[in-house]
């Protein structure tokens, strides 16, 4: 009996909430226990790229409990608190990875969109693709995730506005379907789950984007067509480069007033490579902070596009590359306390009231009205949708890694997951990159948190096609 019941505790300890649900509080991610500020050190995370999503066969990146083990254990190493995943299947049980990355203070940011068929706004033709049937996916992938600690926000698009024609037709919609999702999410989940949008890093469309996302018809927060956060893909910092070189410093000043938060949903130049992440220390510095909460890097695994920190191979055994080790030192530079422990100002904030004067070009949507809920999904918001697949926390089991992991030089790495105390996220060990031991994973160093499409999948060549242009 005292054997049974130390089981029960040991299986009981890997499901606790290790991670704080974090809330927004103006422009700022915050912990609601501490009333610090968080920053997003985050990765993109669609192993397989596009043909990772399978859901005609239960898969997608969060469907295998070993596979997620093993990124974890890695993830944990490198200092990441946070993971960007695009395609996700409601209809997947996502229950042991959500708790994996929990346990290992690991949020997850999530897109709502997939590349299948009805899976998205089309970006050409969007009305015909704004349906009741549509929605209800979308509230789908809402109910799957909804119950997990580390949901930290679902995006309701990624990159759909990207030139001058998409700037014309797509803003309301985005506006539309942030309403529908937020409205849901008020209805359904036991807490508020932030919506926002993924930019592309377009000088016709960026700046617009936001004004026109952010801007509120109410005059206060309350309008829930309204984004909750804002986010870009920029791939502007390339190799050695300096904050005025790579235009941070204009990206500062253009979001110096924004009234969400706003961070980087993929940064990374590849050229030249090798990779460098000099970024790194600039985007967690004293010269962005104070406007921006982060980013995530594109991306973590191999793909046709040649953004990958980890080679996968079919069998599932994965090896670093040298990009992997070269973003872990970057990270071991940044002081952890300071970057975390800043507490959160300006909580209450007032967004822009949204007027044609707020956009700046001509060529793009300065008409705030959207589109209506179509027809029948307002019942799919008041009565919630049909499924079974809402997801919680479960044991975990089993820590140790059991996929062959090599570092850079061939040298294989006996790794095992390290499960957290509650309430405290991931940070970087500092350890020296590549120097982990064979005979145990090394214990990841934590602190209190603080502060808290069309989509593109990483096998497609949107991050590359932005990279390095001026």
């Amino acid at each position: 009996m005292f054997l049974y019941s130390a089981i029960l505790l040991a299986l009981q300890a890997t499901t606790t909430l290790a991670v704080q649900p974090l809330i927004i509080q103006g422009a700022d991610f915050v912990n609601a226990k501490t009333g610090n500020r968080y920053q997003i050190l985050g990765v993109a995370y669609q192993p397989g790229g596009e043909g990772g999503y399978k859901p005609q066969t239960g898969e997608d990146p969060l469907s295998d409990g070993s596979v997620c083990l093993r990124d974890a254990a890695l993830m944990q190493k490198l200092g990441v608190n946070a993971i960007r995943v695009y395609n996700v299947s409601p209809d997947i049980n996502h229950d042991l990875c959500a708790s994996i990355f929990n346990a290992v203070g690991i949020y997850m940011v999530l897109d709502v969109n997939a590349p299948l068929s009805g899976e998205s706004i089309d970006r050409g033709d969007p009305r015909p693709s704004y349906t009741a049937s549509y929605l209800n996916r979308t509230f789908a992938v809402v109910e799957a995730f909804k119950n997990y600690p580390n949901t930290l926000l679902f995006f309701a698009g990624n990159e759909v506005i990207n030139d001058v024609p998409t700037g014309r037709n797509i803003p309301p919609y985005m506006r539309a379907v942030t309403r529908d999702l937020k409205n849901y999410i008020k209805k359904h989940s036991t807490r508020s789950i932030p919506v926002g949008y993924s930019a592309a890093d377009v000088r016709d469309t960026l700046l617009d984007t936001w004004n026109y996302l952010q801007c509120t018809t109410t005059g206060d927060t309350s309008d829930m067509s309204r984004v909750d956060l804002f986010a870009l893909n920029s791939y502007s910092w390339c190799g050695d480069s300096t904050y005025t070189t790579s235009s941070y410093d204009k990206l500062i000043a253009d979001f110096s007033n924004t009234s969400v938060p706003v961070f980087f949903s993929e940064y990374g130049c590849n050229k030249p490579s090798p990779r460098i992440f000099t970024e790194v220390p600039v985007l967690y510095g004293p010269l962005m902070t104070p406007v921006m909460s982060g980013g995530l890097v594109y991306e973590y695994s191999q793909e046709p596009s040649d953004y990958g920190l980890v080679n996968i191979n079919s069998n599932n055994s994965a090896q670093l590359n040298s990009d992997f080790d070269s973003l872990q030192a970057q990270y071991n530079k940044l002081n952890i306390t300071a970057l975390q422990g800043v507490k959160a100002e300006n909580a209450t904030v007032t967004p822009p009231t949204c007027r044609s004067s707020l956009i700046t070009k001509s060529t793009f949507n300065n008409n705030f009205t959207i589109p209506s809920v179509p027809t029948g999904a307002q019942a799919l918001i008041d009565n919630g949708v049909s499924t079974s697949n809402t997801g919680n926390l479960v044991p975990i089991g089993n820590t140790k890694v059991t996929h062959v992991v090599q570092q850079t030089n061939g040298q294989v790495l006996d790794l095992s997951i390290t499960v957290i105390p509650d309430d405290e996220s991931n940070i970087p060990s500092g350890q020296t990159p590549g120097t982990a031991t064979t005979s145990s994973a090394p214990a990841a160093t934590t602190t209190k948190k603080s502060g808290a499409t069309n989509i593109k999948m990483t096998s497609c060549a949107c991050g590359p096609v932005l990279a390095c242009v001026g």
